[in-house]
C-alpha cells in the first residue's frame, strides 16, 4: 500500500487555483522531494496531506486515511517539521522534546532524539538562547519525537551550516533505512538529488515532472563548456548547435549533439592554434532540468538557490 496517494487533487481560493489536478503516490519507505517555484502549490499540497487544509476536490489518502477525517489515529503515526514550529522560549531543549515525545503512544526517548539531531551540548539550554540553526535542529527533533511512520519535512536544512546539513542528510538516510517514509520540500537541488528516491516538480499547481533524479537529468541536454582566449571574442566562433551562454569567464552551450559541437569547436581552435581552456562536457543535472521546466525569473529565490550565478547572457 502506498504511504501517500493523491488523485486529481484540486484546491481553489476563490478564482485562484493553487493546485490543479495533481496526482502522484509515495511508496512505503520512499523519500520523495517536492520542488517548484514560489506559488507552485507545494505548501498547499503538503498542508492538505497533513490534514491542516481542506481540498476542493480529488482523492487523498495518507497511511490509508483521508487526512481531512483521519484525526488522532492518523496524526499519531505522522511527524511534521514545519519551517517555523514556534516554541515556548522559556523551556529547555530537553523539556520541549520530552513534552512532545510524551504526546505520542510510541514516543522516543528524548535524550536519544536530541543526540540524533546534534543538540546534545544544548539539551539544558533555554530555547530563547538558541541560534537559528539550533532552532531548526529542534524543529527536526520534534518531528521525530513520536517515532513517525511518515515524516513531512518542509525545507529542513534552511539555516544549517555545512556540517549540520550533512548530519541532517545522514539522519534522513537512517530514517529511510529504517522504513520511514519521507515527503520533503527543499530549495536546494543538491539536497533533492542526494536524498530523494524520486522528485516531483510542480509548476502552476500541476505536476510538470516526476522521476528519479537520474531519470530527470537524462531528459535534459548535455552541456559543453569552454573558455576563449582574450584575443578571440565569441563572435569569432563558427555556428554551433544551440544558443551560446556567457557564464562568468566561460561559455556554455546546451546541445543534444555534444560530439558535433566538440568537433566544430576543436577544429576551429586547431585551425587558429589556440587552446580552449576548461573544455568539458557534462550531462544535464536535476538543476538544469528544473530550470528548463520553471524558467528563471529573477525574483524566484528557489531558482537563485538552485543555481547561484550559473546563468548569464545568451549571445546567440
Amino acid at each position: 500500500m502506498a504511504a501517500i496517494s493523491v488523485d486529481g487533487l484540486r484546491k481553489e481560493y476563490g478564482d485562484t487555483v493553487a493546485v490543479d489536478g495533481l496526482s502522484f503516490t509515495v511508496d512505503d519507505g520512499e523519500v520523495v522531494a517536492l520542488l517548484g517555484p514560489n506559488g507552485a502549490g507545494k505548501t498547499t499540497t503538503v498542508e492538505i496531506l497533513e490534514g491542516h487544509r481542506s481540498r476542493t476536490r480529488g482523492e487523498v489518502r495518507v497511511l490509508g486515511f483521508d487526512p481531512a477525517t483521519g484525526g488522532r489515529e492518523m496524526r499519531e503515526r505522522v511527524g511534521i517539521v514545519l519551517q517555523d514550529a514556534g516554541f515556548d522560549e522559556l523551556f529547555t531543549v530537553a523539556e520541549t522534546v520530552r513534552l512532545f515525545s510524551r504526546m505520542y503512544p510510541r514516543g522516543l526517548d528524548a535524550d536519544d532524539v536530541i543526540d540524533r539531531v546534534g543538540l546534545t551540548d544544548a539539551r539544558d539550554r533555554r530555547i530563547r538562547t538558541l541560534s537559528g540553526g539550533q532552532r531548526r535542529r529542534l524543529d527536526l527533533a520534534l518531528g521525530l519525537a513520536g517515532d513517525p511512520q511518515l515524516l513531512f519535512l518542509d525545507e529542513p536544512t534552511t539555516g544549517f551550516d555545512p556540517a549540520a546539513r550533512r548530519r541532517a542528510w545522514d539522519l534522513v538516510e537512517e530514517l529511510r533505512a529504517g522504513g520511514t517514509t519521507v515527503l520533503l520540500t527543499t530549495h536546494y537541488m543538491d539536497e533533492a538529488e542526494h536524498l530523494a528516491d524520486r522528485v516531483a516538480v510542480l509548476v502552476h499547481g500541476r505536476l510538470a515532472a516526476l522521476g528519479t533524479p537520474s531519470e530527470l537529468g537524462a531528459g535534459g541536454s548535455p552541456t559543453v563548456s569552454f573558455r576563449l582566449p582574450p584575443e578571440h571574442p565569441a563572435s569569432d566562433l563558427p555556428p554551433l548547435d544551440g544558443p551560446l551562454v556567457a557564464t562568468g569567464l566561460d561559455w556554455q552551450i546546451a546541445t543534444a549533439h555534444p560530439t558535433g559541437v566538440l568537433h566544430t569547436l576543436t577544429g576551429w581552435a586547431l585551425d587558429r592554434g589556440v587552446e580552449l581552456a576548461a573544455l568539458s562536457v557534462r550531462q544535464a543535472s536535476l538543476e538544469d532540468v528544473y530550470l528548463d521546466l520553471v524558467g528563471t525569473p529573477h525574483d524566484d529565490p528557489l531558482q537563485l538557490a538552485a543555481s547561484p550565478g550559473s546563468h548569464g547572457e545568451v549571445v546567440r
